[in-house]
């Protein structure tokens, strides 16, 4: 088999837009992942910190962008996922999770990826190694 020929360097994954990450997103994120650290639940732990208010686990932030990779194929052809933390993402925050093909090696794409927020900042960067030999999709 071979790599499909609509995949390319360059080529972009559909973007994931996610609305706003409200109080209730992080705390049902928090009993699922087992994070309770009161920075991300607790307004006044927040402000004792210097900060305006509660910002989002980091792990939810990775969780939209795995979302962003089964949306573009199956879970069993991602061969690796790895980021870096580069911002907070705010109580109210919309991120957009991109991914661009930087390298196609035979039947293999290295994805770029990008969490942005509305104002532009950056708060995640990493890339993903995907087996792409059937394509994009189930």
């Amino acid at each position: 088999m071979t790599t499909a020929p609509d995949i390319r360097v360059g080529s972009e994954l559909p973007p994931l837009r996610v609305e706003s990450i409200s109080r209730a997103t992080l705390a049902l994120f928090a009993g699922a992942s087992g994070d309770h650290n009161p920075i991300h639940l607790d307004v006044d732990v927040a402000k004792s910190a210097g900060l305006d208010d509660v910002f989002c686990h980091g792990m939810l932030s990775m969780a939209y962008l795995g979302r962003l990779l089964t949306g573009w194929v199956p879970q069993e052809r991602i061969r690796s996922c790895r980021v870096r933390f580069a911002s907070i993402t705010p109580v109210h925050g919309q991120p957009t999770c991109t991914g661009t093909v930087v390298s196609l090696d035979h039947d293999v794409a290295t994805v770029e990826l990008t969490v942005t927020l509305e104002d532009g900042t950056i708060t995640l960067t990493g890339d993903a190694v995907i087996d792409v030999r059937n394509g994009p999709g189930p």
